[in-house]
């Protein structure tokens, strides 16, 4: 069974992933000589040459990157037409809560032309929680620059620390687990950060109290 770079139809748009074939738990099919995969692992020709080992690698890395975008996409596919959630995909997936939902988040928030070829899963969700404008600029400088997802994220703390240095408040919250995860629900229904999701709320609750007039108007 051949599996593609294809959740909500991405096999033909011009960013899917190159497919990978994935193996029957007990056999080798001639497409991929000298290589045997099982659900627990994978057994090698020792005749392999190094070209050959270094061509597997790099499908295996392409394979666990792009299953991450399929997920994603599998789960944003259910929700939205099943009305299926987050606990159903862990008992079917074995993976956890978090796992998945940072999956789906960073899914939604970059449609199939937005995700860069060029970088992975994790340089997406590490420019996610920023503003859509913000986040195409990171990327962009990211594929002009080779950046690593280490490199992207050192850059973007350097870049929070410099905008920090004007910030003239900072506020904490002590939250109990039941209203932090209530709040993240609402954030993710909103399809922004946590952060984001908190400050709107605040923003608007301020209006409201601070121009009511204006509140009553919109």
């Amino acid at each position: 069974m051949a599996v593609g770079a294809g959740g909500n139809g991405l096999a033909g748009s011009p960013d899917a992933r190159p497919s990978m074939r994935v193996l029957p738990p007990g056999g080798q099919p001639a497409a991929a000589p000298g290589v045997q995969t099982y659900r627990t692992g994978m057994r090698f020709d020792p005749s392999m040459s190094i070209d050959r080992w270094k061509q597997i690698g790099s499908k295996i890395g392409t394979h666990s990157d792009a299953t991450c975008w399929w997920l994603g996409d599998w789960l944003g596919f259910g929700r939205t037409n099943y009305g299926r959630r987050y606990k159903e995909g862990v008992a079917m997936t074995g993976l956890e809560y978090k796992t998945l939902r940072n999956y789906a988040v960073v899914a939604r928030a970059f449609e199939s032309s937005r995700r860069r070829k060029e970088l992975s899963f994790q340089h997406h969700a590490e420019v996610c929680a920023l503003p859509r404008g913000e986040q195409d600029l990171w990327l962009d400088l990211a594929v002009r620059r080779g950046w690593s997802k280490a490199e992207l994220r050192r850059q973007l703390r350097a870049q929070s620390k410099r905008t920090a240095s004007t910030t003239t408040a900072t506020l904490h919250l002590a939250l109990e687990p039941t209203r932090h995860q209530r709040w993240c629900d609402a954030a993710e229904q909103g399809n922004c950060s946590l952060e984001a999701w908190v400050t709107a709320v605040l923003d608007e609750a301020a209006r409201a109290v601070l121009e009511p007039g204006a509140a009553v108007e919109a």
